[in-house]
């Protein structure tokens, strides 16, 4: 955490001090003097609004009967984005932390990965195909870019890797349950039935998720919203420096090549590469490379740096929570004792009928009346 809070602020001092330089001190003076402040406040309310979609596509891929309240979802979202944004490859840190903070707030085992694994890929899908959406229409105006092929090459693979995922535990969920226990069999600490439990509930809530079609559009909608008010408030801060909006079509493509080549785990959440890249695509488009430089700066101070102090304080408000670590407690009693449960049933399944169990004597029958 030392080594990476000390390249945080070696890249932040970058990105406030440096980067701005390449605009001209004169000329970052002037448009800094030149901003209308209030596209800046609208910038950060769309902002906001993001994080509360996110926190919604959170909740509606939870089961009904286990869904935390929304506060603590937001909670518990900001905290995981906090650390995603410290890390390199921050959003497996920050995935890990966010199953730990869901299933401590009452949420079941399998239901919290299966969210946070939904969540995650589910919205980079989304992106995907915003991205692929936007470049259909913009390729016959603007012309094609080698930045675009690079795009489209990454939500490719991850598009692939996201079908065979889902084929192999819908069509092939017993050929899946048989490699899992094949590699859970050497690991300390994991058991093969709590495995099978595991693969078993996934399958079941992902045919959940695509035969509801309801839900399903639901979770579509509120990733679609995550990504679309993320992208606005790029564009109202755009439209603070320069004083005019950019077409929609061409702040959709800057804003969705910098986010999918985001994805590269080299920096924090893309740190430096959406830097780069959106303004580079943003000058492509004729807007000077001053007010892009700058805006996209300002932009991420909302969208990149303020979630990591506020995340901290979110994850404080969840540890010292009065009733939370009775409710932590009360859930790890819950699961070990489905996990005991389980091993029994599995215990009485394997062993032959009419077989006296081997921890009790031969011949012991309970006291009549009792």
């Amino acid at each position: 955490m030392r080594r990476a809070l000390s390249l945080l602020a070696v890249l932040l001092v970058i990105d406030l001090l440096v980067l701005p330089q390449i605009a001209g001190p004169r000329k970052a003076l002037s448009l800094l003097g030149r901003v209308n402040i209030g596209y800046v406040v609208l910038g950060i309310v769309l902002e906001a609004g993001s994080l509360a979609a996110y926190a919604l596509l959170t909740r509606a891929v939870l089961p009904p009967n286990a869904r935390p309240r929304l506060g603590t979802i937001a909670r518990i979202d900001l905290s995981t984005l906090a650390v995603s944004h410290v890390i390199p490859a921050g959003s497996v840190g920050g995935s890990g932390l966010g199953y730990r903070l869901l299933t401590a707030a009452g949420v079941g085992g399998t239901d919290a990965a299966f969210a946070v694994a939904t969540q995650g890929i589910g919205s980079a899908l989304v992106l995907n195909l915003l991205l692929w959406a936007v470049l259909i229409v913009s390729i016959p105006l603007q012309g094609f870019s080698p930045l675009y092929g690079t795009a489209a090459l990454l939500g490719t693979i991850l598009l692939t890797a996201f079908g065979l995922l889902v084929l192999l535990i819908l069509r092939g969920e017993a050929r899946a349950d048989r490699a899992l226990r094949a590699v859970v069999r050497h690991l300390p600490l994991l058991r093969e039935e709590m495995v099978a439990g595991l693969v078993r509930h996934i399958a079941e809530r992902l045919r959940q998720l695509l035969t509801d079609r309801r839900l399903l559009l639901k979770a579509i909608g509120w990733a679609s919203a995550n990504w679309l008010l993320d992208a606005a408030s790029l564009w109202v801060f755009l439209a603070a420096f320069s004083h005019h909006f950019l077409s929609p079509i061409d702040l959709l493509v800057a804003y969705g090549l910098g986010n999918v080549l985001a994805v590269i785990p080299v920096t924090p959440a893309g740190l430096g590469v959406i830097e780069w890249v959106i303004p580079t695509a943003l000058v492509g488009f004729g807007l000077g490379r001053g007010v892009a430089l700058l805006a996209v700066i300002a932009w991420r101070l909302v969208n990149f740096w303020l979630p990591i102090p506020v995340g901290a304080l979110a994850y404080l408000s969840l540890r010292v929570e009065p009733r939370g670590p009775r409710k932590r407690r009360l859930e790890e009693l819950r699961q070990m004792a489905e996990e005991e449960a389980e091993r029994r049933n599995e215990q009485a399944r394997r062993e032959p009928a009419g077989r006296t169990p081997a921890h009790e004597p031969a011949g012991s029958q309970p006291a009549r009346g009792t």
